[in-house]
């Protein structure tokens, strides 16, 4: 990427390779689907999900798509992401396969419970 400052998901999508596009077009629509009530913005000048704060970030790499949920309980998940490279806040999924689109499925609601009960407990020591 160069330096553009992108205002929109569709902006950044439009300048990417068309494999990396179909990659994160799927990633979207699952991300849409299993936060339905999240808004959809760009932060970091990537795509991302809020609701009650982020969810989770996304973004195309030369041979991956970089998946980052904003949550340092991402070791519920160890098991399911044993075989993707990661590091912390990081999962990449290789460009050449496809995306495990039930575990981000689940790791997107996990996140919103999770954004849910920080709000609630945030209520409560108010």
């Amino acid at each position: 990427m160069d330096d553009t400052k992108f205002k929109t998901v569709d902006e950044y999508l439009s300048t990417l390779p068309k494999n990396a596009q179909t990659a994160l077009q799927k990633m979207r629509k699952t991300i849409k689907q299993s936060a339905p009530k999240a808004e959809e913005v760009i932060s970091y000048n990537m795509p991302a999900f809020k609701q009650d704060g982020v969810l989770v970030y996304y973004a195309a790499w030369k041979e991956h798509i970089g998946f980052y949920p904003a949550s340092p309980g991402m070791s519920v998940f160890d098991k399911e992401l044993a075989k993707y490279e990661r590091s912390k806040g990081t999962i990449r999924f290789p460009l050449d396969q496809p995306l495990p689109l039930d575990l981000i499925s689940q790791i997107v609601k996990f996140r919103v419970q999770e954004n849910i009960e920080k709000k609630l407990a945030k209520r409560k020591r108010s």
